[in-house]
């Protein structure tokens, strides 16, 4: 059985499977296991856990791309870093090795919004043990983890002007992305067509107007998690001499 191959019928993903069940049932023990011990990090041991988990997403997103070169798929219309969990990536490596607060603010909103969705909807044709269930699964669940990680152990919080920041970064990408759409005949953002497996956009309305709906959940779920997290709390870190970058 090749693990690597570009044939999903011997690996097909379901929805809701045991496999996708169990990841979110490791994932959901992880965020608690952060939180509960989130006083027993020191400046070492985190420093240790940001720049492992840095250079995991940079192999798993090195390998993914390799694989499909080697399979053949890879293609300007959907390899391209222009999807938001793929920008994510980026900006989850960016914040994990320079903890810039700037990174932190836009994560903190993408990051959660657009990995919970993926966790919950997977895109993805390819079920455990294959490599691109470990590189779809490993890369969201590392993306949504990473601005919690922040949040309750370094102690950054957000603010109005974070929510304000990331809708302008978003909508920023829109133009440039639309003309990539056109040029590759790609989706990238799903600015073309919703996705082919059933996801959260199915209950938006159709094409184009689940895009204006889209952003309109995106602002107000943005505002939910801006209200849960804003209060502040002393960083584990305070009494350290630790200094936010």
């Amino acid at each position: 059985m090749d693990w690597f191959s570009k044939s999903y019928e011997a690996f097909e993903f379901h929805m809701f499977s045991a496999s996708h069940i169990t990841v979110w049932v490791i994932l959901a023990a992880t965020v608690l296991l952060t939180f509960l011990y989130r006083s027993r990090f020191t400046e070492v041991t985190s420093r240790r856990v940001e720049v492992s988990l840095a250079f995991i997403l940079i192999l798993l997103e090195a390998s993914y791309h390799g694989w499909m070169l080697r399979t053949g798929t890879w293609s300007v219309s959907h390899a391209l870093p222009l999807e938001l969990c793929s920008l994510s990536v980026f900006l989850t490596v960016a914040l994990l090795l320079t903890r810039k607060k700037v990174l932190y603010d836009i994560l903190l909103f993408i990051g959660v919004l657009g990995a919970s969705q993926a966790l919950i909807t997977p895109y993805l044709y390819f079920d455990f043990p294959h490599f691109r269930f470990f590189h779809f699964f490993g890369t969201h669940s590392i993306i949504f983890w990473t601005p919690l990680y922040f949040t309750w152990i370094r102690g950054y919080r957000p603010t109005l002007s974070s929510v304000i920041r990331t809708m302008l970064f978003l909508n920023l990408l829109v133009p440039p992305v639309l003309l990539i759409n056109k040029l590759t005949n790609g989706n990238y953002l799903y600015l073309a067509h919703k996705p082919e497996t059933a996801s959260l956009l199915d209950l938006l309305g159709p094409y184009p107007w689940y895009i204006v709906s889209l952003e309109g959940v995106a602002f107000l779920l943005s505002l939910g998690i801006w209200l849960l997290f804003k209060e502040k709390e002393p960083s584990i870190f305070t009494n350290r001499e630790y200094r936010r970058p």
